[in-house]
């Protein structure tokens, strides 16, 4: 067992507020970190997070705070869990602080997150021996149900999992073991942004459910919000990804067999597994537009997944509708601000180089080491 680790979390909503409480109540030392204040008052007055649902119990926190250095200086395991539109700045702000040694984990990276981390880190001048290492998916099906509480609806029976550089992919599993024996190896960071489900199964239902959203009508986003004509053209999108990571030489899962893989959910189509899914029973849908599955889902997951495409010449019309919807509804040109090739360092690269940016978090180039960013 590994209780004598520290873990930082880094983030209190849904899904920090979830693995502090886990975290603590299953007995390790855990700070959490939030960059808002008021939004963590009730939990610096008391540390203890309550858990229900799949885990039920209460967790004390050892630091409640909105002080990077104070929350990760004595950290083994930074998990950052902020949404995917954070990460940049975040790692900008933790690179002074960071020590060697610690391992930073994003829960999850998106698309391309920990490339974007690992090199950020980098280009604020930090040369610390620490390892940036993404999960493909969240852990939990969860939900934050106060500033102190959260639910359980299920956990992912498999969660995968790379680092940069790839060599310390088992090392990082082995640490996380204890806390998290469902993280598996994934081959690099590429492959678990390819697989990156979130792009299918955020932006596409929200955007397709928008009257409803906006209006505030209650319903469970995923047994409601995907109806049969929804599904079929989630599974389009997902046929892109999929074409994607064929050219990428990346394993890669469709979204159907990946509900049958993480929660047994079974179907002739994704629709089928959709609604066979204990796991999305209750989970009801956003009460407006101002959330995550646009916002950073966009830019972070879908973007970098369409600019990929491009690059290497190929056509993802049903991902680029979403895209394109997104910013005719919110005015954003999301281009601008996503995860381009060209911001991830990318551009120009073969697939051979990109797998060597991820296996190594650098391109060794006539004999000289070369940053891809």
């Amino acid at each position: 067992m590994k209780k004598d680790l520290v873990y930082a979390v880094i983030g209190a909503g849904n899904g920090g507020v979830t693995m502090a409480g886990y975290l603590s109540l299953i007995g390790y030392k855990v700070n959490l970190y939030n960059r808002t204040l008021e939004n963590i008052i009730p939990l610096i007055e008391e540390s203890k997070i309550k858990l229900t649902g799949e885990v039920q119990g209460e967790g004390k926190l050892n630091i409640v705070t909105n002080n990077i250095e104070e929350a990760i200086k004595d950290a083994h395991i930074i998990m950052v869990t902020v949404p995917a539109m954070g990460h940049y700045n975040l790692a900008r702000t933790m690179a002074p602080h960071l020590k060697d040694g610690q391992i930073i984990v994003l829960n999850p990276g998106r698309t391309a997150g920990a490339m974007e981390v690992y090199a950020a880190i980098r280009q604020s001048g930090s040369n610390k021996d620490v390892i940036v290492a993404e999960a493909q998916t969240f852990i939990y099906a969860c939900r934050k149900t106060s500033s102190t509480s959260a639910h359980i609806f299920k956990s992912k029976r498999e969660v995968t999992l790379a680092a940069i550089p790839a060599t310390k992919t088992n090392y990082v599993i082995e640490m996380l073991k204890d806390a998290y024996p469902q993280f598996i190896a994934a081959r690099d960071v590429i492959e678990t942004s390819i697989n990156n489900y979130g792009a299918i199964f955020h932006p596409g239902p929200t955007l397709l459910n928008s009257g409803h959203i906006e209006r505030g009508a209650p319903f469970e986003y995923y047994t409601e919000g995907i109806t049969p004509s929804i599904g079929s053209f989630l599974e389009k999108m997902d046929a892109e990804r999929m074409k994607l990571g064929l050219l990428l030489n990346v394993n890669t899962l469709s979204a159907k067999d990946w509900l049958k893989e993480t929660y047994e959910a079974k179907g002739d189509n994704l629709y089928e597994a959709v609604q066979n899914n204990p796991a999305y029973k209750g989970l009801q849908a956003p009460k407006g537009l101002n959330i995550r599955y646009i916002y950073e889902d966009v830019p972070y997951s879908l973007i970098p997944m369409s600019s990929l495409a491009k690059e290497f010449n190929i056509e993802t019309p049903a991902i680029d509708s979403i895209i394109k919807i997104a910013g005719l509804i919110t005015g954003i040109d999301f281009f601008e601000e996503g995860r381009t090739v060209e911001r991830l360092g990318l551009k120009g690269l073969s697939v051979k180089e990109i797998h060597e940016f991820a296996q190594k978090g650098k391109i060794i180039e006539e004999g000289k080491e070369v940053a891809a960013s």
